[in-house]
């Protein structure tokens, strides 16, 4: 066997090994399942884990946007029963702090405890005003929250409306932002706390800087990496008491926080948000990408805040079958000491155009009102996020406030809220990182048929250069060249000289003469 068949027969088989053996992992796919298991292992809330620490106290810096809707036709609204116009004013921005405070394992590494805590801090360079000066004329929480308290008892009304008229107190206040967000005194809840236990001090955000809103265990993703973050109990229940069905009750997924890895386009992913007292749902809406990462966005559909005839799950939502409203409202007065206050998306976005339509200054857009969260399918980061919600009032005339007497049915906008957080630089290089090896390791089964492919390649080469030279060599004919007029007999080897001359180191000379013919 010559060297050359024997290269081309090593070749033949180093091709075929590395073709075999790679089909036959990508077929397998041991590698991608070697990976993704490894992947499960280190996604878990335990300490020493790649995002433990990262989930305690998150990098990416979070920015709490706050929106007021500024009230222009007060008078008109409650003496005509006008169609009330809103300003927007906003936004007045705070950098948000989260941390896991508390933290402890349970249940044998299955589960962790924490208190989600959060701070916020203001930043002016991001915000239109100072919230410590600019005025907001809005509706009277306090004041609306006292005569809902008071529907049906029309002599208990008729002597709060008394005392709300001398305490200069009605339907509509001004306040700077600072208070409406952290707190003032009131002097209606002032009153009533003489005769009944009631918190005095009122604001949206009141005790809600520097605090959380109670214990949270959460399964750590050791068992089952599917439920990586999800909430076992809030307040030690796994089950609400605010609503009417036990599906509405639920509590579902995770609180926004932490998404398993391996996301699915075709899954829904659920949040538990106690600021609305209920789990909601997101679905995915279509790919992007942020800094490089690829990503699934999720959104709430329609079907997340339906009306019960649109979507009958959401019946278990109503407080009492008279107080069902339409698409995109939920009434959350029962986790707010029943107070009227109503949530949707600004602007009432996805919600029924009769909402839009009652209040002038409404302009719902996609782009700046909707809800979504944008995912790394493979590692369930969370690259970017917008949570946008609307905290409303439901004003109506109730009997013995005769400054309601001529108000129809309304959903009243107060402020809407956009929290807003996007990868960190750091942050994004890690996760670049390990997408890399994970892409390297998962396809490493490619480069082997790679390689086999181009050994294929030289095999093939080599193979018609063999085969192409042996069909040369069949074609080659040996012949005698045309002038030659002699036949082997004209010549003879013969000495140069008559004495043969001897080389002592080359050996004899040899000339080549004309053989002489025979004398006759």
């Amino acid at each position: 066997m010559t060297r050359r068949s024997c290269t081309l027969y090593a070749v033949g088989v180093i091709c075929g090994t590395l073709l075999l053996v790679g089909i036959g992992l990508v077929v397998s796919q041991v590698f991608r399942t070697f990976m993704h298991n490894r992947l499960k292992k280190e996604i878990v809330l335990v300490e020493g884990s790649r995002v433990f620490e990262s989930w305690k106290s998150p990098p990416p810096p979070v920015y709490m946007e706050y929106f007021f809707f500024n009230v222009t036709n007060v008078n008109e609204f409650l003496e005509r029963g006008a169609k009330p116009v809103v300003k927007q004013i906003g936004p007045y921005t705070y950098r948000e702090y989260r941390t896991k405070d508390n933290v402890s394992m349970v249940e044998n590494g299955e589960k962790v405890s924490a208190y989600n805590t959060k701070s916020f801090v203001f930043l002016r360079e991001k915000s239109v005003g100072d919230p410590a000066v600019d005025n907001i004329t809005t509706v009277n929480i306090p004041a609306w929250a006292v005569m809902n308290e008071l529907k049906g008892s029309f002599w208990k009304a008729t002597m709060v409306s008394v005392w709300m008229n001398s305490l200069g107190s009605g339907p509509f206040t001004t306040r700077t932002v600072d208070e409406l967000l952290w707190g003032y005194d009131d002097p209606l809840l002032a009153r009533i706390a003489t005769i009944k236990d009631v918190e005095t001090v009122f604001g949206l955000m009141y005790k809600k800087n520097g605090s959380h809103s109670g214990e949270f265990v959460y399964h750590t993703g050791v068992k089952n990496y599917m439920d990586y973050g999800h909430v076992e109990t809030w307040k030690g229940q796994r089950q609400l008491d605010f609503w009417t069905s036990n599906q509405s009750n639920s509590i579902n997924g995770s609180d926004g926080s932490a998404f398993h890895p391996f996301l699915d386009k075709n899954e829904r992913i659920y949040i538990f948000t106690s600021d609305l007292c209920r789990s909601i749902y997101m679905e995915f809406e279509k790919d992007v990408e942020v800094k490089g990462i690829p990503a699934y966005r999720f959104t709430p559909p329609r079907s997340v805040l339906a009306s019960k005839e649109e979507n009958p799950a959401n019946e278990g939502f109503c407080v009492t079958p008279q107080e069902c409203l339409g698409t995109g409202l939920l009434k959350v007065s029962p986790c707010r000491k029943g107070a009227p206050v109503v949530a949707s998306f600004p602007h009432f976005y996805l919600g029924d155009e009769k909402y839009v339509a009652a209040i002038e200054g409404m302009s719902p857009k996609r782009e700046h009102h909707q809800t979504y969260l944008d995912l790394n399918p493979t590692t369930g980061v969370i690259v970017r996020a917008n949570k946008r919600a609307q905290i409303n009032i439901l004003l109506s005339k109730i009997a013995g406030f005769p400054t309601t007497r001529n108000l129809n049915d309304t959903i009243f906008p107060v402020m809407f809220i956009n929290e807003t957080v996007v990868i960190d630089d750091a942050s994004a290089a890690r996760v670049h990182k390990l997408l890399l090896i994970v892409t390297l390791v998962s396809n490493f089964p490619l480069l082997i048929v790679g390689l086999g492919a181009i050994m294929l390649a030289i095999f093939i080469i080599l193979l018609y250069r063999a085969r192409k030279q042996k069909n040369e060599v069949k074609r080659t004919v040996f012949t005698k060249p045309l002038y030659a007029t002699s036949n082997e007999e004209d010549t003879s080897y013969s000495a140069v000289s008559d004495k043969e001359k001897e080389d002592p180191q080359n050996g004899t000379y040899i000339g080549l003469t004309a053989k002489s013919e025979p004398q006759e």
